[in-house]
């Protein structure tokens, strides 16, 4: 007979159906917990229905109603934020007054109504009651305006547009014809694409990403041409669309100029931007201690912000990228001594709360000839076709006594004669004995943009009354519409920054200048500026 096996009797007690809520797991870890046996529960549950089907009850459903009752407040009846007519146009003045400086920072801007700055295009009101009184514009006599036509008749509206066609060729008669041409009615040849690097789509692009992506934008000039290798354009876009952005225009090569030319600069160009001079260098470096506080006291004012990101923009081959290897004290980036070795924008770590941004070299429209371009810097020497053409320029503004001292040329006729004996002196020849001019010609050219041959713009005069050795540091006091003792430390730290850079030593090159341009020969200097 085969034995059946007894069944098992739950002796001890303890719940063991799987859905019972009571039941543990024990040492089975596949069971199911408490928590899913009530959601399992809950889906089992149904509502309770009328004939109809309407639901009369659910267990899921809030058995709570919502206050629908406003809460009583005194706040409701009472309008709180009234302000006066002058008191407001005292604000909209005083605000206007603060925006406008360079060295102001206005934090928390959310909270105030930056709107009552400037009146919006689309909502911008027509000031009626500025040119006719209310009663005719909006009262009960009011009166029907007839339409200001420009003219009555078809033969006075001809005779106006003729009249303004001729004031606007009168008004534009000199910049309608270009440098060298006689209004014979023929052009100039057009321009080889090589003098229009850095001018693309795709540069421009470039640039604007570099501006929307950064919070400080550092401008870098190059300290023999201050103002020639400025972006008036790029500064007043800042200014309109950008306002929160803080710009710094920083003197690179300032080891190229004297020091009185430099300490000249930092004055005049301060009075706009906070300005640094720099000389970018791994190993022996000027400003960069300078510039690293400058961009920490940024750092405080956006303390809102994780980190900020420093964008440096300027003209090709000012030294953009020498000076973020400067700040990083390593080579990060690609650098020569040749124009558009930066082809596109790139991120370099300085510190975690300080990103740097490298962007490539823009030249900003402008009726520069082809020898400015060339002499700025802008243009690959290598690719002129006809390099001896531009030498003239160079004759014309470097003094002699500095190209005898490179060259050991003591006199020539013209630019011509010159390159004919800079080959016989150092043997650039070709068959027959024939001067290689285009050879010689580049090589005075490179020793130009690379800061072989002595040559910058000095500084305008300053008038009597501001010839004081003390720097310009208006508009770096405390904004009363911040009270923040960060924000008005950090703007003391600045303004002492700038302040103290004007009375270091700047480094100067040996063997550049004589010993009375070091110490400030001002009889070549243009006349005073009235700003």
């Amino acid at each position: 007979m085969v034995m059946k096996k007894e069944r098992k009797v739950n002796v001890s007690g303890k719940p063991k159906h799987s859905l019972d809520v009571n039941r543990g797991n024990g040492d089975n870890k596949e069971g199911r917990s408490a928590a899913t046996v009530r959601r399992l529960k809950m889906y089992n549950t149904r509502p309770k229905r009328d004939r109809k089907g309407k639901i009369l009850k659910h267990d899921l459903q809030s058995k709570e109603l919502p206050s629908t009752r406003i809460q009583p407040d005194r706040r409701w009846f009472g309008n709180t934020r009234v302000v006066n007519q002058k008191e407001l146009e005292f604000f909209r003045e005083e605000l206007q007054s603060r925006m406008s400086s360079s060295y102001n920072v206005i934090l928390k801007e959310k909270t105030l109504p930056m709107s009552l700055l400037n009146d919006h295009q689309k909502q911008a009101r027509v000031h009626l009651l500025d040119t006719e009184p209310f009663v005719d514009a909006f009262g009960p006599k009011i009166k029907r305006k007839r339409p200001k036509l420009m003219a009555v008749d078809y033969e006075s509206l001809v005779k106006k547009a003729d009249g303004s066609q001729d004031a606007f060729e009168q008004k534009h008669a000199g910049t309608v014809h270009t440098e060298g041409s006689e209004g014979d009615g023929l052009r100039d040849l057009v321009r080889h694409t090589m003098f229009e690097k850095g001018q693309s789509k795709r540069i421009w692009g470039e640039l604007y990403k570099v501006i929307d992506s950064s919070d400080v934008v550092v401008q870098v000039l190059d300290a023999r041409d201050p103002q020639g290798t400025r972006c008036y354009h790029l500064e007043k876009h800042l200014k309109e669309h950008c306002k929160h952005k803080h710009m710094i225009l920083l003197l690179n090569k300032c080891d190229l100029i004297p020091a009185w030319a430099t300490k000249g600069w930092l004055r005049v160009l301060s009075k706009e931007f906070p300005t640094l001079a720099f000389h970018a260098s791994i190993n022996k470096s000027f400003g960069k201690g300078s510039l690293l506080s400058v961009l920490r006291q940024f750092a405080r004012l956006k303390s809102d912000k994780q980190a900020i990101s420093v964008g440096f923009v300027g003209y090709p081959n000012v030294g953009k990228s020498s000076v973020i290897n400067t700040l990083r004290t390593k080579n990060v980036c690609k650098v020569a001594p040749i124009p558009g070795e930066t082809k596109v924008w790139q991120y370099i770590t300085l510190t975690k709360r300080i990103f740097l941004i490298d962007c490539p070299g823009v030249v900003y429209q402008n009726s520069d000839s082809e020898t400015d371009v060339v002499l700025k810097g802008v243009v690959r020497v290598t690719n002129l076709h006809d390099a001896s053409e531009h030498i003239g320029e160079v004759l014309k503004r470097v003094k002699k006594d500095h190209l005898e001292r490179a060259y050991k040329i003591k006199d020539w006729d013209d630019d011509n004669d010159f390159l004919v004996q800079l080959c016989k002196l150092t043997g650039k020849l070709l068959k027959g004995g024939e001067p290689d001019l285009m050879t010689v010609a580049k090589m005075v050219l490179h020793d130009w943009q690379r800061g072989r041959i002595p040559f910058f713009v000095p500084p305008p005069r300053l008038l009597k009354g501001d010839s004081s050795n003390e720097p310009c540091t208006s508009g770096l006091e405390k904004d009363p519409a911040v009270d923040d003792n960060k924000a008005s430390a950090a703007i003391k730290a600045i303004a002492n920054v700038i302040s103290s850079q004007q009375t270091m030593n700047v480094p100067v090159q040996k063997d550049l200048f004589s010993e009375k341009e070091l110490e400030g020969d001002y009889s070549e200097q243009p006349e005073p500026l009235n700003s």
